[in-house]
């Protein structure tokens, strides 16, 4: 114990008063300060901006999905299956991420009801390796389209990627069309495909599941693309018009159907499904 410290205890002060460190959230989009409570009551959207932040895979399922929905059983796959290293072991990387997160992967897959309609409800969450695309993202949406499909309901899938995980290489890759396949059973069987795009959509989940609902929704100011605006605008050589690649954006282009606020999202599927199947028997 050093001298300061004996000295400061003989004077008999009360320790400082301890603060939680998540009181506040800066929002990245205006940069203010607010209450990390008030933000998460908000669904964590800004009050001041109205800029949407991420969320989790429970958040969002909770957000759509009515009480009592189960979870179904992540797919079990092979892991690191090239024994891929780059500036660490990939099995490390799958750790690290199961370590800061409640699933064992990136995709999640809820089944109940959204107000009284029959649906399935795929979530991918980026803050799993950056929602990418592997082996068992590919294995959970296919399981939940099958579900789906036994169901015989609306299979609603939330995106949220930065691409294929190139430390499956040419295996997540494969998932890009197993995805595709999937979605045309779907259509084949009559059953509704809603696919909701959220921050970020990007590389080959856009080129693949995320582009081929019936309806595509957006949330404000979501980004959705394919590569990365630096690396068209170096391509091209042309300056990129403003909000590019973004959801109003391609809202305007007819890339995507409606932009639709986080508080009105389960509303705005209840009422797509209202046109799109009937409602689930009481």
């Amino acid at each position: 114990m050093s001298w300061l410290t004996r000295v400061r205890n003989s004077l008999g002060l009360s320790p400082k008063r301890a603060t939680e460190k998540d009181l506040w959230i800066k929002c990245p989009s205006c940069q203010e300060m607010l209450f990390t409570k008030e933000y998460q009551e908000n669904l964590a959207v800004c009050p001041r901006c109205d800029h949407h932040g991420r969320i989790g895979a429970d958040e969002r399922l909770a957000l759509l999905l009515d009480e009592g929905f189960d979870l179904l059983a992540q797919p079990q796959v092979k892991e690191d299956p090239l024994k891929f290293r780059d500036t660490k072991k990939y099995t490390d990387r799958l750790k690290q991420a199961r370590a800061n997160n409640p699933h064992e992967d990136a995709f999640s897959v809820g089944s109940g009801t959204i107000d009284g309609h029959n649906a399935v409800v795929g979530v991918q969450d980026f803050s799993f390796m950056g929602g990418s695309m592997g082996m068992a993202v590919g294995m959970a949406f296919c399981a939940g389209a099958e579900r789906a499909l036994s169901r015989k309901c609306a299979y609603v899938v939330c995106t949220a990627a930065g691409g294929a995980r190139m430390q499956e290489g040419i295996l997540s890759l494969m998932q890009m069309p197993r995805a595709t396949v999937m979605t045309r059973r779907l259509r084949e069987a009559g059953l509704p495909y809603i696919v909701v795009l959220t921050d970020p959509t990007t590389g080959g989940v856009t080129a693949s599941y995320a582009m081929l609902g019936d309806i595509h929704i957006a949330e404000p100011g979501c980004l959705i693309g394919f590569a990365g605006q630096r690396v068209i605008q170096d391509t091209i050589r042309e300056k990129l018009p403003e909000g590019f690649q973004r959801a109003e954006y391609l809202h305007k282009h007819g890339m995507v159907d409606m932009v639709v606020h986080r508080k009105d999202l389960k509303a705005q599927l209840a009422n797509l499904l209202d046109f799109l199947q009937p409602r689930a028997a009481a």
